[in-house]
Parts: C-alpha cells; sequence; structure tokens
C-alpha cells in the first residue's frame, strides 16, 4: 500500500496533521504560527503533487483513492479545530467552519452510500475553486496577527473573509452533492427486489423439489 511515492506522500501530508498542531499550541509566536504555516504549505504541496504523480506515473489504487480524501479532511478539520481553540477567529466566524465542517461530513456519508451503489461522485468545478480558497484562507488564517498587513487589511482579514467565500461556495456545492446522492437514494429505494432462485422441480417424478 505504502509502496509508491503517491501513496507516501499522502500518507506525510496526515503525518504532518500533528506536528502542525503542536507547532501551533506549544511553540511560541512567531515563530509557532509560521512553522505550522510551513507545515500547512508541505500538506498543499502533497496534496497537487500525490495525485498528479498517480495519473503521471499509473500508480493509481484503491488504497490511494480511499486515503486521499481522507487526509483532506483530516488536515482541514484539524486546523479549523485548532484555529477555533487557541482563539484565532471567533464569534460569528465561528459559522463558516462550522458549515464547511457539516459540509465535508455530509460529502463523506454520500460517498459511502454511493460507492455501494457503484456510482461515482464527479468534482464539479465550483468545489476546485471552493478547495483552493479554502486552502488559501485557512493558510492566512495560520500565520494570523504574526503577518503583513495587504493595504486596510492584516492577514487575519483575508483569511476570515477568504473562509466566509470558501463556506458560501461550500453550501452551493453540498447542497448539488446532496441532490445528487438523494436522487440515487431514491432511485435504490424504488429499484425491483432482485428475483431469488426457486429450487428446480424434479423433472422425472414432478413432484415437490427434495
Amino acid at each position: 500500500m505504502l509502496t509508491n511515492l503517491p501513496n507516501i506522500l499522502t500518507f506525510s501530508r496526515i503525518v504532518a496533521i500533528p506536528v502542525l498542531i503542536v507547532l501551533l499550541l506549544f511553540v511560541d509566536d512567531p515563530a509557532g504560527s509560521w512553522l505550522a504555516f510551513s507545515t500547512y504549505t508541505y500538506a498543499c504541496v502533497t496534496d497537487f503533487f500525490d495525485g498528479y504523480l498517480a495519473r503521471a506515473w499509473h500508480q493509481q489504487s484503491v488504497f490511494g483513492r480511499f486515503l486521499d480524501p481522507m487526509a483532506d479532511k483530516l488536515l482541514v478539520a484539524s486546523v479549523l479545530l485548532v484555529l477555533v481553540g487557541i482563539d484565532r477567529f471567533s464569534g460569528l466566524t465561528v459559522l463558516p467552519a462550522a458549515v464547511i465542517l457539516c459540509r465535508e461530513i455530509l460529502v463523506s456519508g454520500l460517498r459511502e452510500f454511493l460507492a455501494e451503489v457503484q456510482v461515482g461522485v464527479p468534482v464539479s468545478t465550483l468545489a476546485k475553486w471552493k478547495t483552493t480558497i479554502q486552502m488559501l484562507a485557512l493558510g492566512f488564517l495560520l500565520v494570523g496577527p504574526n503577518g503583513p498587513d495587504f493595504g486596510p487589511l492584516t492577514t487575519t482579514e483575508i483569511g476570515i473573509y477568504g473562509l466566509w467565500g470558501a463556506a458560501a461556495l461550500t453550501l452551493i456545492t453540498g447542497f448539488d452533492y446532496l441532490v445528487h446522492g438523494l436522487r440515487h437514494i431514491a432511485e435504490t429505494d424504488h429499484a425491483p427486489a432482485p428475483k431469488r432462485d426457486l429450487p428446480k422441480r424434479d423433472a422425472a417424478s414432478g413432484g415437490e423439489p427434495g
């Protein structure tokens, strides 16, 4: 399973999560935030290269298809929770974080069901934009007050606005996935039950099956 580079990169993204959390919680700023941001940047880079290399080198695998989205969700959920825990953002800004987390749980549940009925869930262009904005926003928030100002906006404010934008796209893409999933759920519920094979009668006696 961990015998090819794409899967190793994906697994290393999961290993980077506790490192990021420790840096953010236990290393004083500004070093802690910048080191956590560097670890997060590494995780985002591996998110691109594991899929790219798997396709380019024809090393796509079932294990990789399972591990890659799992690593992404663990990374996003962990960063959001630790940012709330250190009060990098609070109050109403927790709402978009909750929306993003709920969407990840929803999509995971739908993918699990649709995989059972052998139906794929294509990733839309809008979903890719959502992921890009979300990743950038979390990067800005990891640096937070230790980053520079960008005109009238601080690094933290850019991250917060980006998080709201990602949450808005999350609602749209999440609704699309939900409609897609519910349609297949309805089709599965109304599908005719498979016919059971009945025992054959004894052709010679014509009697009941033994």
